[in-house]
């Protein structure tokens, strides 16, 4: 949930409403390491650890898919149609 910075810290959206944006559309790239695959995607196999991996997830932080390339990532965006936001 996106919170503000407030001492209330009440969300911005809701995790629905984060899933809903662009029609459940919107995706970005996340860089993770082998480590905290298993926290993501609880059924992947298991991984040597120390490896640089990339999640594309949705806006709301369902996992998607794993990759160890960005590029394979952004392509699996682009063949799902998902449109790609930037996070900082």
């Amino acid at each position: 949930m996106l919170e503000t910075n407030n001492a209330e810290s009440r969300p911005l959206l809701t995790n629905e409403q984060l899933a809903s944006l662009g029609g459940g559309r919107v995706a970005y790239v996340k860089p993770i390491r082998s480590e905290d695959l298993a926290q993501l995607f609880p059924a992947a196999p298991a991984v040597a650890p120390g490896l640089q991996l990339f999640a594309l997830l949705g806006a709301d932080g369902t996992p998607i898919v794993v990759t160890d390339s960005r590029d394979a990532a952004v392509a699996n965006a682009m063949q799902q149609e998902l449109e790609m936001v930037s996070l900082h």
